[in-house]
């Protein structure tokens, strides 16, 4: 018997829906115990967007991401430290942002928010063992993931119901096109980033042998 995570989330959402006022409070704990426990929240987007509609939606997923964001960075910065760094030490990209976030901060944790090459769940630890400060990584994650939020977020609207989310049965929207675009240049941006302070380092330790 095999565990269907989809459905799962899609029973917990139904489960959420049912609850009134309660509602959202118990939709964003719910999200931030997903950050947390590195399960992914597009699902969990999409059906705020059912459930709430575009503004609230978003509004909620926004605090939510956030939150969860920030819960996981504290715990790889305070109480998981030597955990998180076993799980990147072995991923060239994650070792190559870290040493990048020492020299641009908050502004490649904006173009890795962008980028779709970099898991979300994942990401939020391996910042909190860069040298990145807490409230730049706040705000930058905010802005950045902002405009992925609105989008999915109303694409879960034009689902209809809960049971439609994730389907494939909706196109893609011009915003989605754009927003991949917008990843896409993320991800050069981060690569142009990283390998200009890779060169730079290299440099200097080769001037210095010198």
């Amino acid at each position: 018997m095999t565990f269907d995570l989809s459905a799962y989330l899609r029973e917990i959402l139904a489960w959420i829906g049912g609850l009134g006022n309660l509602a959202p409070i118990l939709f964003i704990i719910t999200y931030v115990v997903a950050c947390v426990l590195f399960i992914p929240g597009a699902l969990l987007t999409l059906g705020a967007g059912a459930l709430f509609g575009v503004v609230w939606g978003t509004i909620y997923v926004s605090i939510a991401s956030v939150t969860g964001a920030t819960a996981a960075f504290l715990i790889g910065r305070y109480r998981a430290r030597d955990w998180v760094a076993r799980r990147i030490q072995s991923n060239p990209k994650f070792a190559a942002v870290s040493a990048a976030v020492g020299r641009e901060g908050w502004k490649i944790v904006a173009l890795t928010r962008l980028s779709p090459i970099f898991p979300f769940n994942l990401l939020n630890y391996a910042f909190g063992i860069t040298e990145v400060r807490l409230r730049g990584y706040v705000l930058a994650s905010w802005i950045a993931m902002l405009p992925g939020t609105v989008m999915y977020v109303y694409i879960g609207s034009l689902a209809g119901s809960l049971a439609g989310l994730g389907a494939g049965a909706l196109s893609r929207t011009a915003a989605e096109w754009a927003l991949y675009g917008a990843g896409l240049a993320a991800t050069v941006a981060v690569s142009i980033y990283v390998t200009r302070i890779a060169r730079a380092a290299l440099e200097t330790k080769t001037d210095a042998a010198g």
